[in-house]
């Protein structure tokens, strides 16, 4: 181990400038030379030197043995969690999937899917590739077989149909299991699918009750939910489910490529009572992109529409493979508020970025709305909180009038928002008083310099 690290990792480690290299080159339009993706976090040297043109890595790989064992044992701690909350194991989990996550993970989400089903990866020795899928047995599993709804990004679609195909023969040697339905929910739900009023008629019955792998139509992207709360375009959580399912409403496997299933995955989505998504690094957070709130809070929305009822939701966090973690995911909001959205050193730290540390500002404040206005996840003091160090602060304010003054403008809109639609339940009246006069005299700035907001 020391003979590698001296001749070979260190050297690699010590070309990381190639990144800024690499990238300048290919904005002139020169050649950046090509590599494996993955993360070195994750024991993956093979990957470096970064800065290269990353290419996918074989799907027939996926999942790795180190990625069953973090995968296998999120699933266990989700189910134990939950056992220990409610007294029983959830029937049905949905979780979310995204292809960059896969890619540096080689599969952790895949085995944790797996896992809950009961079934593992077989993978061949020599080359370790997955060869197949390997029951395990009830006696050996010691729980019920999990029903499984995957909502899958666009990315991974185009990236990993080996992986698509995978889950759909879990789901359908499961299904098909001689195994008492307790025992067995996603057979349990399978056979009930069989006999119900909507798809049981249908001529493609079978294969619709199914049916457990989502995403967009075939050459579209999204979930749909970020153009809602961008144009304040939604009144309640059937406008989010809406969007949700006619966007993400489309099965795939070995026999359906984007076949419309809309109906499919509001019947699957109405009788799940466990929401996931994982994340497996630390380069960024919930509130750091808006595809956390419009993949896992759009779904949180959405089985709360349909089934009346607000899901849990959890959060797996698997930076650190040699101790996952899977929290609940108000608990993974206020870590993140606390340790970033509310920090002095990393507000003090954004300034230094001007009128792009400005954005940044703006755009935490609508990821975390946006959360709420889905998942309903954040408390009235965070949005104080928020209301205090974002905007009526006048340090604060100094930094936004001198840097970006459209964004403060953006912020009390954002908070004003909140109030209004009842996220932020009861402001305290002079906080909601000042950050209304500020929004008038953001707006009177704007003005003033002939200016219009973005």
């Amino acid at each position: 181990m020391l003979s590698f690290i001296c001749a070979e990792l260190c050297s690699k480690l010590a070309r990381t400038a190639e990144e800024i290299d690499n990238l300048l080159r290919g904005l002139e339009g020169g050649y950046v030379p090509a590599g494996p993706s993955g993360a070195p976090t994750r024991g993956m040297a093979h990957i470096l030197p970064t800065g290269r043109n990353f290419y996918s890595v074989d799907p027939r790989s996926l999942p790795s043995n180190a990625a069953w064992r973090i995968g296998d044992g999120l699933a266990r701690e989700m189910l134990a969690r939950h056992l220990k909350e409610t007294g029983q194991y959830p029937e049905s989990v949905a979780i979310s999937v995204w292809g960059t996550s896969a890619m540096r993970t080689h599969g952790d989400d895949i085995a944790e899917i797996l896992s809950l089903l009961g079934v593992k990866p077989r993978w061949q020795q020599e080359s370790r590739r997955v060869q197949g899928l390997e029951v395990i047995p009830l006696a050996e599993l010691g729980r019920p077989r999990i029903d499984v709804t995957v909502r899958i990004s666009g990315f991974f679609r185009d990236a990993f149909p080996h992986l698509i195909s995978l889950i759909d023969e879990a789901v359908h040697t499961v299904a098909r299991l001689d195994e008492p339905v307790e025992q067995n929910f996603l057979r349990k739900h399978y056979l009930a699918d069989l006999k119900n009023e909507l798809l049981g008629k249908l001529p493609d019955a079978d294969a619709q009750s199914l049916y457990r792998v989502f995403g967009a139509k075939p050459g579209s992207y999204g979930a749909g939910i970020l153009p809602l709360i961008n144009e304040q375009n939604w009144q309640n959580d059937a406008d989010f489910a809406t969007a949700y399912v006619n966007w993400g409403g489309y099965a795939y496997g070995r026999a359906a490529n984007g076949a419309d299933a809309r109906d499919a995955l509001r019947h699957r989505l109405a009788g799940v009572e466990v929401a996931l998504h994982n994340q497996d690094n630390r380069e960024h957070d919930i509130f750091d992109s808006d595809d956390y709130l419009q993949y896992h809070g759009g779904m949180i929305a959405t089985i709360r529409s349909l089934s009346g009822r607000q899901p849990r939701a959890f959060f797996g966090d698997s930076h650190n493979p040699e101790l996952p973690a899977v929290r609940g995911l108000k608990e993974e909001v206020l870590r993140v508020f606390r340790s970033r959205v509310a920090n002095p050193k990393w507000i003090a730290g954004i300034q230094k970025h001007g009128y792009k540390g400005a954005l940044e500002l703006t755009a935490t404040v609508d990821y975390l709305f946006g959360y709420d206005a889905t998942a309903q996840v954040v408390d009235d003091w965070v949005y104080e909180q928020l209301a205090q160090s974002y905007a009526l602060d006048p340090a604060m304010q100094q930094f936004f009038a001198d840097s970006n003054p459209w964004a403060l403008n953006a912020i009390t809109d954002r908070l004003l928002e909140a109030a209004q639609r009842q996220l932020w339940a009861e402001p305290d009246p002079d906080t909601l008083a000042a950050l209304k006069q500020l929004h008038l005299d953001s707006e009177a700035l704007l003005e003033a310099r002939g200016e219009n907001k973005p």
